[in-house]
């Protein structure tokens, strides 16, 4: 029998403030009402709108690793309330408009479990920069503040010394801030959406799902034990393929950040007061995502791999680690005595036309993916939404979710991996100028 890969990162989350305590694995036999595989934030939100509609259900949720090592947890916490492309068609528009209401939409349900539930995550309502390094890339910038005059939203645009007076660095040529994106730690946002869970929920760690034989009752096979329910979500995107029935719609790609130790009252002395905030660039391929945390941390995040098998190696980590810090050193030349202290690794799920994979795959099988690098609130979002479509529950925002269209077909392996490679190179040269 061949069993699914099993996702794999070989380093450690920096956002976790203390090693969580770790959730039993599933041993034995087990049958449910809804087996969910994956604990990040589209499995969370699927299974707690399941148990808020019906409390009599039998809900078990697995992962490979946990909440705290998933994914969702090693994102850069940027909740996001507006599509990163929104296009110049009638058509394209009312898509952005559509992902605009989605992602509001996950961003209020997040805000109102965190209030309700006492999740101290960092939430902080601080906006968002997006950012060009090279003079010569204006006119994406210039699309990006047509776009938003065309969805009617509040923005700023900043020049190199007005940006270096809010982030610190005059690398950057021009800006252009939105007030709506929220900062969290997405490590703190999982582990407490994941204890937080209804009581007819229960969720085990370190229980990856090897295979899955699809039937009337469809049977989990984990290594110490089965799971036994008659509807399946898959909550694993584009990792672990070979659980999902049908053709392939979506690639696992790997992201990587660092993070620095808090700046000494001697190295914040160097920046300009300024209060916490997050940037994007106008290249996410080649440029680095950066945020400076409430507790006077820097993060970076850059460098992008394939990553089919979910699998990153420590080779992988160590050399985006040197890339991090020679970008660091570039874009604060004032702080090259600060040390980066963690440098990790998470997937990101992608598709060929940036739709996601959404709905039920065949018979009683659903899943929410595709997040194409928007997680937090796209997925939370998406996960709520495909219960309610489950379950048969009227929701508005259902035909919102529908209305983004299908993913594309991708080609298997050579084919896909060749195909990922060159994409990358292209993005990689076209941004060169913006790291």
């Amino acid at each position: 029998m061949k069993y699914a890969s099993i996702p794999f990162n070989q380093n450690h989350n920096g956002w976790l403030r203390e090693t969580p305590a770790s959730r039993p694995a599933l041993r034995g036999d087990c049958e449910a009402d809804w087996a969910i595989v994956g604990a990040g934030f589209a499995g969370l939100a699927f299974a707690r709108r399941l148990a808020s509609h019906n409390p009599n259900l039998k809900i078990v949720v697995v992962d490979a690793a946990s909440a705290a090592e998933s994914s969702s947890a090693r994102n850069s916490g940027f909740a996001i309330g507006l599509p990163h492309n929104i296009g110049s068609s009638t058509a394209e528009l009312k898509k952005a408009q559509d992902y605009r209401s989605l992602l509001q939409a996950g961003i209020d349900e997040l805000k109102t479990i965190v209030t309700d539930r006492g999740i101290d995550c960092e939430w902080e309502k601080a906006g968002k920069y997006h950012c060009q390094a090279d003079a010569r890339s204006e006119s994406v910038l210039q699309e990006y503040r047509d776009n938003l005059e065309l969805m009617d939203e509040a923005y700023e645009v900043l020049d190199r010394e007005t940006l270096s007076q809010k982030l610190g660095t005059h690398f950057y040529h021009k800006g252009i801030y939105t007030p709506g994106a929220v900062l969290l730690n997405p490590a703190s946002l999982a582990i407490g959406l994941a204890a937080t869970l209804p009581e007819n929920v229960t969720l085990y760690d370190m229980t990856p799902v090897m295979a899955i034989h699809y039937g009337k009752i469809n049977r989990l096979v984990t290594p110490f034990g089965t799971l036994c329910a008659p509807k399946v979500m898959l909550a694993t995107a584009a990792l672990s393929r070979e659980l999902a029935p049908g053709i392939s719609k979506q690639a696992a790609m790997a992201t990587f950040a660092s993070l620095t130790a808090p700046l000494t009252d001697e190295q914040r002395q160097r920046l300009p007061i300024m209060k916490s905030w997050g940037l994007t660039p106008v290249n996410a391929i080649a440029g680095a995502t950066l945020r400076y945390t409430a507790d006077r941390r820097i993060l970076i995040r850059q460098h992008v791999v394939p990553a089919l098998h979910g699998r990153v190696t420590a080779t992988q980590t160590y050399a985006a680690t040197r890339l991090h810090r020679a970008t660091f050193n570039k874009i604060f030349p004032q702080l090259t005595d600060v040390s980066l202290t963690h440098s990790w690794s998470g997937t990101i799920s992608v598709t060929r036309n940036g739709a996601p994979v959404w709905g039920a795959l065949s018979g009683a099988v659903y899943t929410a993916s595709g997040c194409n690098g928007a997680g937090i609130s796209k997925q939370t979002i998406a996960g709520s939404l495909l219960a309610d479509y489950a379950l048969g529950y009227d929701n508005p925002l259902t035909a919102t979710m529908l209305a983004l269209g299908e993913a594309n077909y991708l080609p298997p392996s050579p084919l896909l991996d060749a195909a990922i490679a060159g994409s990358l190179l292209k993005e990689r040269w076209l941004g060169r100028n913006e790291a």
